[in-house]
């Protein structure tokens, strides 16, 4: 078939714009939308009709177990088409714990859901170490000030070879590992959060407000959302 050159053009011109359409058309991702707000990382369309508040924990191997099992189900059903946004609170009970936040908290907001992803997805090898440390390296990690015994325990656990790969130089890690404003209100916002909202363990979740008893694992979740709808 013979085209001329201005069919040729036209035609050309056609798969462009209807390219154009399919590209404005894509759904949006909002998985992608992390911002900072009261002492929590909220991912999601900030529009969304419903809201989980997930209570969450770096040393409670549950809460690892629920990472592992159900953030990804949670993102792809909910969070991701928008119509649920996420909020993760952090109640801190020891000082890895701290740690841990300190460094998922490192950077800008877009980097917390895939940091805090990889200190959940590594938990049982770092949670096992943290278990078979010994009393030397235990004193590090109460002496000195602040920067020095987050380091310590960074150091001894593996955190900055778990940071690095989200473009957390150790030098940036530092950084915030010397933080003491964040460390304090980090643990300001765990005291806050755990009273006002009743949190007796972890993980636990809230939704539209209201906490969700017996509910600490993704079934139970799965079931609860289900329901509710």
């Amino acid at each position: 078939m013979n085209w001329s050159k201005r069919a040729f053009t036209l035609t050309l011109a056609g798969l462009v714009a209807g390219g154009a359409a399919l590209t404005a058309a894509a759904p949006t991702n909002w998985n992608n939308t992390v911002v900072r707000a009261d002492g929590a990382h909220v991912i999601g369309n900030p529009r969304a009709r419903r809201v989980l508040t997930e209570f969450v924990s770096y040393t409670c191997p549950h809460c690892g177990d629920f990472a592992r099992t159900g953030d990804e189900a949670l993102k792809l059903a909910h969070v991701g088409p928008g119509t649920m946004r996420l909020e993760v609170r952090h109640i801190v009970r020891d000082p890895v714990d701290l740690t841990a936040a300190m460094l998922a908290w490192c950077g800008t907001p877009a980097k917390f859901p895939q940091t805090h992803a990889a200190f959940m997805h590594a938990q049982p090898r770092w949670l096992a170490v943290a278990r078979s440390t010994t009393r030397a390296q235990r004193q590090r990690w109460a002496s000195g000030d602040l920067a020095s015994r987050s380091r310590a325990i960074a150091s001894d656990l593996g955190f900055y070879a778990i940071v690095e790969p989200r473009g957390i130089t150790r030098a940036a890690a530092d950084r915030c590992l010397a933080d003491t404003k964040l460390a304090n209100a980090l643990a300001d916002n765990s005291a806050r959060d755990g009273e006002r909202f009743n949190v007796a363990g972890t993980p636990s979740f809230m939704l539209d407000g209201k906490l969700l008893p017996d509910v600490h694992s993704w079934p139970a979740l799965e079931q609860a959302l289900k329901g509710s709808t």
